[in-house]
């Protein structure tokens, strides 16, 4: 199956690029070296390529009480300029993808017309694009991609918004967490997106910008320093920051009880949406098993679907796990029983046929200083 490309492969390749097939594309999984890029994240700041992500624009009459309709998060609690983590569900709760919706708001030169953009999983985009056209298509609104053939960039880690405001001349220091504006940039043609989230648990932005203008800035801020970083580094700073990735973390058949979602789950709110029934029952009930993290003794590594052992039986599974750079411990995060989920709680992991011991801890593993 041919792999698709984003419009800096070329760039990320002659930058030392090692790239391999991810979701459909092929990606960099590393330049300089994991540890490299994931100590230039948390002690100064990294470059990613996201480009490999989906990014819709809703547009119309009322976007957000629309889109309401799909995810179990209050979209009113969020106003123009402001955004949110959701998750799509299906009719049992289960998660379909996890997303970041953002309100433009309402545009006085096209008769109160509001819109969204919506940052899906790459994996996910063409079910989700279809699945959210097919709900969303009978309210008049036009779902778009907005990123075609260009960049979304995420340039992350204590310095990235002080070097971001360098290159723009905006002042983005009262910017909150979650908060996003466009706004020109010297040497590039179109104004830039430019909104403070992220996924490695430091602070920074994600960029979309058109493709030239992309390649320009991707070529400007690796030349002046700026430490390239790949998928490899992606996933250990987010794992140490115990964000979710889904496929693995989380899956259709996961409840956002389960994966220690909940607090995006609003049931207060008098919206109807996808899989409230399911949800309201899960309330009632309680989650069997939950999302926890797990530390382990030792330098071996838990992979995913590794089992993990409760005296001496198989009680749950590993989702995710690595060596953490920052914390030099093994980590990992599990699904187990509701009753084994207590912090403090002593379990194992069977790794090549061997029990390694480790113990239920806090999570995010990291939280940046």
């Amino acid at each position: 199956m041919d792999l698709h490309r984003t419009p800096l492969h070329d760039l990320c390749v002659t930058n030392g690029g090692r790239m391999v097939p991810f979701a459909g594309w092929d990606m960099p999984v590393q330049f300089s070296g994991l540890i490299n890029e994931h100590t230039a994240v948390r002690q100064k700041m990294g470059l990613f390529d996201s480009s490999h992500m989906g990014v819709l624009r809703i547009h119309g009459i009322n976007p957000k009480d629309a889109l309401q309709t799909l995810v179990p998060t209050d979209l009113h609690r969020i106003g123009p300029g402001q955004a949110c983590y959701s998750v799509l569900l299906n009719e049992s709760g289960g998660i379909r993808d996890d997303l970041i919706i953002y309100d433009l708001g309402e545009s006085t030169a096209d008769h109160g017309k509001a819109s969204l953009i919506v940052v899906i999983n790459a994996a996910c985009a063409a079910a989700d694009t279809a699945w959210i056209t097919e709900q969303l298509t009978p309210w008049g609104l036009q779902i778009t991609d907005e990123k075609a053939d260009g960049v979304l960039l995420a340039l992350q880690g204590p310095e990235a918004l002080a070097w971001m405001q360098h290159l723009s001349g905006v002042d983005l220091k009262k910017l909150p967490r979650f908060a996003h504006r466009t706004f020109e940039v010297p040497g590039l043609s179109r104004p830039v997106f430019c909104a403070r989230t992220g996924y490695t648990g430091e602070d920074g932005v994600e960029l979309l910008l058109g493709r030239d203008d992309g390649r320009s800035l991707w070529n400007r801020l690796v030349a002046e320093g700026v430490t390239p970083c790949g998928l490899g580094a992606r996933d250990t700073l987010r794992l140490e920051a115990a964000m979710h990735l889904y496929g693995q973390d989380m899956d259709a058949g996961t409840t956002p009880f389960e994966a220690g979602l909940g607090w995006l789950v609003h049931l207060e709110m008098p919206a109807t949406f996808t899989g409230r029934s399911a949800l309201e029952r899960a309330v009632e009930t309680g989650p069997s098993r939950r999302l926890v993290g797990l530390k382990l003794k030792g330098r071996a590594i838990a992979r995913h679907g590794y089992p993990v052992i409760h005296n001496g039986e198989q009680a749950g599974s590993i989702t995710s796990g690595s060596w953490s750079p920052t914390l030099q411990e093994a980590i990992a995060l599990a699904y187990v029983p509701n009753n084994l989920a207590k912090v403090g709680q002593e379990l194992g992991v069977e790794i090549r046929g061997q029990i390694q011991s480790a113990t239920v801890v806090k999570r995010p593993f990291y939280r940046h200083p």
